[in-house]
């Protein structure tokens, strides 16, 4: 068994689900558990500077083995999964040389992971293939980054005769809740610059995501009697629809791709008296980014007039925004990604996340930081599904960048 699926089957053995709307980091006690056990095994692996924070953010360094000074370089993964499904006894199995067929996850509820709504499945013909049974999701986002990372560091760690320069390695929680980088130490971090290992399918490599916004939306109705409510009862539920049906209705994720934004309504809750709307707004254009923003509160302000003021709250808040413009200045990390993908056999991929990582805060925060892929597929689901021998080669990837870094 590699050493990279060896680390990876142990941390999906941790239930690390973070938790919205939890005002302190890490938002679930769980997640401090591996914190620890990764701090553990660099310490046993003789990384320098292992620390974890009060947070659970964990760092260590890989000491330079060359006098030549070269740029510090950085890699970064998460700890947690998804709230979206849960993360608790994973149960993973191991399709050994994938034949190109259905593959059953679960013998006793006969769920099947079918190639025709998953075609990528097709791409791994002989390869050894990770599912779960179907009861949990898998955890690759974005435990293989964590367990390719530290296959990485424990490889040189033990070969201190490859020459490269200082390597730093950090772990963070709450990447899942938009909350990964709030408390990350860019300063103690010292980096030059870093990759997140956070992507999908092998060969992707990303250095443009989405300008992210929230809007919470509060509407206040008022509940009189059905009978006797004439010209007195305000739904909430109503005008909360009224609300949705007045934005964009192809500007909906389900009907978007590549560089196409969206609004997405993630939760609906409600009754008569009060309901209460959760959206997250994306777009990789800046002016259409303001646009959405400006069009959803005009929304706002116009059931407000319809309807008396102070019946439509809205709540607009950024959460990331587009990398791109930080990258680009600092375009070397792509190219030397690229180099590294095609002189290890990786086709390499550049796309636009339709999403983001820590990565995108990180670049703003001063630590430029596109991503790399981690090797999976069909994340935050019980379709998650990830291939042994891509993780290798993302090891491999690593190592390679590591090379090349040491020659700059």
């Amino acid at each position: 068994m590699s050493e990279v699926l060896n680390h990876f089957l142990k941390y999906i053995s941790y239930d690390t689900q973070s938790k919205e709307d939890v005002e302190v980091i890490p938002s679930t006690e769980k997640q401090r558990v591996l914190a620890e056990v990764l701090a553990e095994e660099l310490r046993a692996m003789h990384a320098q500077d292992v620390r974890v924070d009060q947070n659970s953010y964990v760092y260590a360094t890989i000491p330079a083995t060359m006098d030549k000074k070269v740029p510090v370089l950085g890699f970064i993964a998460h700890m947690d999964t998804a709230p979206a499904y849960s993360g608790a006894g994973v149960r993973p199995q191991i399709v050994k040389q994938y034949d190109g067929g259905d593959i059953v996850m679960n013998q006793k509820t006969g769920l099947t992971m079918k190639t025709a709504d998953f075609p990528d499945l097709l791409n791994y013909r002989g390869q050894d293939i990770i599912t779960t049974d179907g009861t949990t999701l898998l955890g690759a986002d974005d435990k293989a980054g964590v367990a390719e990372i530290m296959a990485m560091a424990e490889y040189l760690l033990a070969h201190p005769e490859i020459p490269h320069g200082t390597i730093r390695i950090g772990f963070t929680p709450d990447e899942e809740v938009g909350h990964g980088a709030d408390l990350f130490d860019v300063a103690g971090f010292a980096a030059d610059a870093a990759y997140t290992v956070d992507g999908g399918a092998l060969g992707e490599l990303e250095y443009e995501n989405f300008n992210a916004a929230s809007a919470k939306v509060n509407i206040h109705g008022s509940s009189i009697h059905p009978g006797s409510s004439k010209g007195k009862m305000r739904n909430a539920i109503l005008m909360a629809m009224e609300f949705h049906n007045m934005l964009p209705v192809f500007e909906n994720p389900m009907y978007t791709e590549g560089y196409e934004g969206f609004f997405h309504l993630d939760t609906i809750t409600g009754s008569v008296e009060e309901a209460h709307l959760d959206y997250i707004i994306r777009d990789f254009d800046e002016k259409k980014f303001a646009e959405k923003k400006e069009f959803i509160t005009r929304v706002a302000a116009y059931l407000n007039e319809r309807y008396g003021k102070g019946t439509v709250e809205l709540e607009l808040k950024e959460s990331y925004r587009n990398m791109k413009a930080i990258i680009e200045p600092h375009i070397y990390l792509i190219d030397i990604a690229k180099a590294a993908m095609e002189e290890t056999g990786i086709e390499p991929i550049v796309t636009p996340i339709r999403g983001g990582t820590d990565g995108a805060r990180l670049s703003y925060m001063g630590l430029p930081c596109p991503n790399l892929c981690t090797g999976g597929h069909n994340f935050h689901g019980k379709y998650e599904f990830i291939p042994v021998q891509s993780m290798e080669k993302v090891v491999e990837l690593l190592l390679k960048i590591v090379e090349k870094f040491a020659e700059r």
